[in-house]
């Protein structure tokens, strides 16, 4: 065990827990530890012949961290020596935390080696197992993350690899998320990210893995259902009627209410497509891309639906070995 600092034992002598404190305590007991650790450790230096790499353990919950509290590297490293709690989860000491260079080498190991799919891939095998297996539906649907539109940085030019949509009456410059969600337990299987220009219904077969009958979308996906790519596809469609497709018919009709309860019942099942991009959004703070390039903003924002679908499924994971906070 670690000789307790000062810093620590009056932490240590405090009462009550902070939310951020509270959180740490949840994900620590649902992250599935020793599978990332597996999937991670064929690929981490061994630190032979030099400096001793840090543990492994320890850096993985370093970038979970820069990932639930959106620090960029050297805040990640400045928040280590200031902060009791996110030293006491990665299991590091103020005589050896590491420095930023070394929070973006790690980083860097996992874009290098594609390894944010296989941590979701991870995730939900052991969401599987334990009930949160993929049903028979999928839904799709895609959401906009902004990117800076400032021309004032080093290149003197805005990341090529982002793009101007319209939205509405508005303009908005960055990428797009696209992800699958199953349809029961609303937890994501699948994402792809683009430039934000990029038409949601050219994604689509992208999202599905295979093995739904149904898949649910909303107007904006009308048409799916032709394209080339989904020919020999036998599921059923639930695309959401457009409401000027239908609003002929007057409100007080007897079809008119009909279509427009069938419209609702779509809507609800839907629904569950917009909770990983809110846990993203709100509960991790994830509203504009960190990096330049689509290749390093997709590795995290594959790392965050993962990390989403552990934080939705919480309760589930913990049901009957303690108190979970709403």
């Amino acid at each position: 065990m670690k000789q307790m600092t000062f810093a620590d034992a009056e932490y240590a002598g405090k009462r009550k827990q902070t939310r951020k404190e509270l959180f740490l305590i949840e994900m620590d007991r649902v992250v599935p530890w020793k599978g990332l650790i597996a999937l991670i450790e064929p690929h981490y230096p061994k630190g032979e012949g030099g400096r001793p790499a840090y543990p492994l353990m320890a850096m993985l919950r370093v970038h979970l961290m820069q990932n639930w509290f959106g620090y960029s590297d050297p805040a990640m490293e400045e928040a280590l020596y200031e902060t009791t709690i996110l030293r006491q989860f990665s299991g590091l000491s103020l005589e050896r935390i590491p420095d930023e260079t070394t929070i973006l080498n790690f980083r860097r190991l996992l874009e290098k080696h594609e390894l944010a799919a296989g941590i979701l891939g991870v995730i939900n095998g052991y969401l599987g197992d334990r009930g949160l297996s993929l049903r028979q539906g999928t839904i799709v649907d895609a959401t906009l993350i902004h990117a800076p539109s400032s021309t004032k940085n080093k290149d003197g030019k805005r990341d090529p690899e982002m793009h101007q949509t319209k939205k509405g009456n508005q303009y908005y410059f960055g990428a797009k998320a696209h992800i699958g969600v199953d349809d029961e337990s609303g937890l994501v299987h699948s994402v792809v990210v683009t430039a934000a220009n990029v038409a949601d219904i050219t994604q689509v077969d992208k999202l599905l893995h295979g093995a739904e009958n149904v898949v649910c979308a909303d107007a904006g996906y009308t048409g799916v259902e032709k394209r080339e790519e989904h020919a020999g596809r036998h599921v059923i469609w639930q695309i959401a009627a457009r409401r000027s497709t239908y609003k002929k018919h007057g409100k007080r009709s007897v079809l008119y209410k009909a279509i427009r309860k069938i419209e609702k019942a779509k809507a609800q099942v839907r629904a569950k497509v917009e909770h990983p991009f809110r846990v993203i959004k709100r509960q991790f703070g994830y509203t504009k891309v960190r990096f330049r390039g689509l290749v390093k903003n997709t590795a995290q924002m594959v790392t965050l639906f993962a990390l989403s679908n552990l934080w939705m499924a919480r309760r589930h994971l913990l049901c009957g070995v303690g108190e979970v906070r709403p």
